[in-house]
């Protein structure tokens, strides 16, 4: 990249590797950074900063935020990016020639896919792509590689890699690798999935965003499962409105379902910036519930979490306190989850050993859940407890559910995959996150500081108003941190 070409480009990204989406695009769209610039930028920036080869177990000073990292196949697809967007001019679509990491459950076609698990080394490569990953394919979106995840999904602190703001710290789980890259700056998008709150668990330990959506938005075929009536892909970014132009290409050529999300024909219409006036969020009811009473919060998420309803209420959003109308039973979402996982997991049953300590007591528990009766009880409970949750939105006039993301603030790395450490029940990491996995709720999780995250909910179905209003937030007080690689500390 030459300077004459990044003329105009304003002092903070002097290195394309820094450009969020949205930024990158302007500047491709003018013609004034190609996709091949943008793409050896974010290869140097993995050079520079992932710490090495990408490594299964990491080490004490590396990100070690990729599985696999993918160079030549990535400049190949920049090529080709450059040369459709010579083609095509203004048609080109939004997303080409933007890279992405795709976490390591994604399958990508005639490339290896493990769930940062040895245990699927070497198996047979994909013949196809997942839906997700095919449909920012055919956009023209550059594959930088594969990062990486708890193993097979199956926790929150993805130990093997390191949190770019403090190494000694998880990056949270199971998308840590994808959330760890996109604080780092070695890429501006990433997918993740969230099963009990893998998306939003780690993008706020590293500061970046995230956007589950109504569950079965986005399909789920050609992602290696935890639980499917549980899992969610959905888009990371370092701001929300890269997270929605993600979303918005991940749901091309889904069935137009109403209300949902416009489809990507209707991209430059979604508020992708904040909307202009003192009070954008006038007209909106944002409610704060008593999820958070009797639960150990740090002194810093309850500080984050009054900063955000303040700047809130100081846009323009009536805040309103409510009871929430119903939270699962555990045991509920253990029958559900590990059913769902031996459901998948059984054909590995005589490779237990293949599996890390933590992960293979994990599976031994899910092997206990097999009845049928008790299954089909929970998930009627589950869609009762759904339909509370939408008639108290209804019926009390809100818009959006305000509550932190994690009740506490990231912790040590490193016992997540020891024996005796799976999570459940008064697990932190999911005590508030697990709810609308349940409930399949769409949820915005942006940063309030680089390690306090809050989340916005939304009823089903209800990604575009839920967005908008994140996007308000975010671009008219909250901002992103800064770099980490830059300020981190030792």
């Amino acid at each position: 990249m030459t300077e004459t070409a990044f003329t105009g480009l304003a002092s903070q990204h002097a290195d394309p590797a820094d450009l969020g989406v949205l930024e990158a695009v302007e500047l491709l769209r003018a013609g004034r950074l190609s996709a091949v610039e943008l793409t050896e930028a974010c290869l140097r920036r993995i050079d520079e900063r992932n710490g090495g080869s990408p490594s299964a177990d990491g080490t004490p000073d590396t990100i070690n935020a990729w599985a696999r990292v993918y160079p030549e196949f990535a400049r190949e697809q920049a090529q080709l990016a450059d040369q459709r967007r010579g083609a095509e001019g203004d048609a080109t679509p939004l997303l080409c020639g933007i890279p992405i990491g795709v976490k390591d459950l994604y399958a990508v076609a005639d490339l290896p896919v493990t769930a940062s698990s040895r245990l699927l080394e070497g198996m047979d490569v994909p013949g196809d792509d997942s839906v997700a990953w095919a449909r920012l394919r055919d956009q023209g979106m550059v594959l930088l590689g594969h990062t990486q995840t708890h193993e097979f999904a199956a926790g929150g602190t993805t130990d093997q890699v390191g949190n770019p703001w403090s190494l000694h710290l998880i990056a949270g789980g199971s998308s840590g690798g994808s959330a760890a890259a996109l604080a780092a700056r070695m890429t501006p998008a990433a997918l993740g999935s969230d099963t009990c709150g893998s998306l939003r668990i780690p993008s706020t330990c590293c500061g970046v965003c995230a956007i589950k959506p109504t569950h079965g938005r986005i399909p789920i075929d050609g992602i290696i499962p935890l639980a499917p009536s549980l899992d969610h892909p959905g888009p990371m970014a370092r701001t929300i409105a890269d997270c929605a132009a993600l979303l918005a290409g991940m749901a091309a050529g889904g069935p137009a379902v109403t209300p949902l999300m416009p489809p990507p024909a209707a991209i430059d219409t979604l508020a992708l910036r904040a909307r202009s006036g003192g009070r954008p969020l006038a007209g909106v009811t944002i409610a704060l519930t008593d999820r958070t009473h009797g639960l150990t919060m740090d002194a810093a998420v309850a500080r984050g979490l009054e900063e955000a309803t303040q700047t809130c209420e100081r846009l323009g959003a009536r805040i309103v306190e409510l009871p929430a109308p119903w939270t699962f039973d555990w045991d509920d979402l253990s029958r559900v989850l590990l059913t769902d996982v031996w459901a998948y997991h059984r054909q590995f049953a005589d490779r237990q050993d293949a599996y890390r300590p933590a992960i293979a007591e994990f599976i031994e528990a899910a092997a206990e859940f097999t009845d049928a009766q008790e299954y089909l009880a929970a998930q009627a409970r589950r869609a009762d407890g759904t339909a509370l949750w939408e008639a108290w939105f209804d019926q009390n006039g809100v818009d959006i559910v305000l509550e932190p993301t994690l009740p506490i603030l990231p912790y040590e790395r490193g016992p997540g995959y020891e024996r005796g450490h799976a999570g459940g029940a008064g697990d932190p990491l999911i005590e508030l996150t697990a709810l609308w996995d349940m409930t399949g709720m769409p949820v915005a999780a942006l940063p309030v500081s680089w390690n306090v995250g809050i989340s916005m909910i939304a009823p089903l179905g209800h990604e575009a108003p839920l967005v908008q209003a994140a996007i308000d937030i975010q671009e008219h007080a909250l901002g992103i941190p800064d770099d980490p690689l830059r300020r981190r500390t030792p």
